[in-house]
């Protein structure tokens, strides 16, 4: 059996566990691995009286350990506290991953005394390491007054339960800075790649009403005036936006994008400039609106054409004065936005209807920019379906290579009423059903297949011939096999699986260039 403890002893495990739970708590509530040592070195000041304590962390990618926490020392003599593993009796600990007791440091010869604070007092050296995950992270010592050996040996198995909390929770801070230091870069790593593929020389397109876009967006760029984006719906407003957002000094800040008609009229008033709790039915705790999220940044409202005379009343407001109030609240909010609206609608017929305010349309009107439909803008088609090509080739892992030159003239001839989005739905349709590395024309959603839509259709308003049908469906099979063997008329019969006599014959007939195709 073992002997009760004296009542010396009782009070000293009553210390100790006063101690631990303080350590406990300072580990709960602390996130900084500096403040953290500091504090437990505070603790153990307080409650066991030690002269000096210093905490030893490893540097990271690094094999050397730096004193991070100290009690008893100066700057200078900290910033001396480093060791290399098996330097001295700390470097020592740091290697072995065991404990060290000096009973006296005067009369230990392996004591550097690194920091050169003691000036050869008699004084005890305990030292521990930390360590997680069996790799030692660091190691803690302390000084105290010399005494007999069974004291010591308690002293340094109380250090090494300290040591042993310790390193959980400064493993787990350094794992959270980590984590928060990568989500940081990461962060600015895609920040910086969404400005880059924002940016107006990434849009595609090289038509003269395209090229005027691009100036404009590099004019108004770095200004706060504001902008309204006109188009019909598909043909980019959203990306202009953003284009004009990430090519200003705003660029670090949010871009906010508010679809004005995808909100019933109840709810966009609060979504602009949110609300109060309480404010309605429902409001069960305050929100913050699109414009406090924007603020220091830009906020896009699209299809402001749609929003109700009351919220436009409080648009022109905030345009005016750049301050508001949320739903249900009466403290005025200040913020600085930079406000871009697009809409498809026409406004000057909505302001003769009585449905659209004029002085609100004067004041987003301040910088224009109208983008031109698809059907416009023709030269631009296969330059926009070669980079949706490229695109969805990338996010499905396929491999297009071209497109037929059936394909192109139905893509050629359509006049996209969806413009640049209807494009790219069906560039993306055709790269997931091709099975051959080529779009054909079959693959093609059916609306650009149908003649009536396309204004493609092979049979004339007046008929033709069976004869004539077919020597147009045959020409235009070759055409493709040629384009395909670069104008080899050998490889293209190998192809078509027929001789090369009867090939020739037929492109004679026709009248094809094999040359063109070389």
């Amino acid at each position: 059996m073992t002997k009760p403890e004296t009542p010396l002893g009782e009070k000293r495990s009553q210390l100790e566990l006063e101690i631990l739970y303080r350590i406990s708590q300072t580990l709960v509530h602390q996130h900084d691995i500096s403040a953290l040592l500091n504090e437990v070195l505070d603790i153990m000041e307080t409650e066991m009286g030690l002269s000096r304590g210093t905490l030893t962390l490893r540097r990271p990618n690094s094999d050397v350990f730096q004193i991070e926490a100290s009690k008893g020392l100066s700057v200078e003599e900290r910033k001396r506290g480093q060791y290399a593993p098996g330097e001295g009796i700390t470097g020592r600990v740091a290697k072995s991953g065991k404990a060290a007791l000096v009973p006296d440091i005067t009369k230990d010869p392996n004591f550097l005394d690194r920091t050169r604070a003691r000036k050869q007092r008699s004084v005890a050296f305990l030292c521990v390491p930390i360590i997680h995950q069996r790799q030692v992270i660091g190691t803690m010592s302390i000084d105290r007054p010399v005494a007999p050996d069974a004291e010591l040996q308690r002293d340094l198995a109380f250090l090494n339960l300290v040591a042993d909390i310790l390193a959980e929770g400064v493993a787990r801070i350094r794992e959270d800075i980590e984590e928060r230091d990568s989500l940081v870069a990461e962060n600015r790593r895609l920040r910086v790649e969404l400005g880059d593929h924002y940016h107006p020389s990434n849009m595609v397109g090289n038509c003269s009403s395209m090229r005027q876009v691009y100036e404009q967006i590099n004019t108004v760029a770095d200004s706060t005036a504001t902008v309204l984006i006109r188009g019909e719906s598909g043909t980019g407003k959203e990306l202009v936006a953003r284009a004009i957002h990430f090519s200003s000094s705003r660029k670090n800040n949010p871009f906010i994008c508010v679809n004005c008609a995808a909100l019933p009229e109840t709810l966009i008033e609060s979504e602009l400039f949110g609300h109060e709790k309480g404010a309605f039915t429902g409001a069960l705790q305050q929100r913050r609106g699109r414009f406090e999220l924007a603020n220091g940044g830009t906020l896009f409202l699209d299809e402001i054409g749609d929003i109700s005379p009351s919220v436009q009343v409080r648009l022109l407001r905030v345009l005016q004065e750049r301050m508001f109030e949320r739903v249900g609240g009466d403290k005025t909010i200040g913020v600085n936005v930079r406000i871009i609206t697009a809409t498809s609608q026409d406004l000057e017929s909505r302001m003769r209807e009585g449905r659209f305010r004029e002085d609100l349309f004067y004041r987003l009107n301040v910088f224009p920019i109208h983008l031109p439909p698809l059907r416009e803008r023709r030269s631009d088609i296969m330059l926009l379906a070669d980079s949706f090509v490229q695109k969805y080739n990338q996010i499905y892992n396929k491999q297009i290579k071209r497109i037929s030159t059936a394909a192109i003239n139905m893509m050629m001839a359509y006049h996209w009423p969806g413009n640049v989005r209807e494009l790219e739905n069906c560039i993306e349709r055709a790269v997931l059903t091709s099975t051959d590395s080529v779009i054909h024309g079959y693959t093609l959603p059916p609306s650009l297949q149908t003649a009536d839509q396309t204004h493609t259709a092979i049979l004339p308003k007046e008929g033709a011939s069976l004869r004539a049908l077919v020597d147009s469906y045959e020409r235009e099979i070759i055409i493709d096999a040629l384009k395909q063997n670069r104008g080899i008329a050998a490889a293209a019969s190998r192809q078509l699986h027929t001789t090369q006599r009867v090939l020739n014959y037929r492109i004679r007939q026709l009248g094809i260039a094999p040359r063109n195709y070389r």
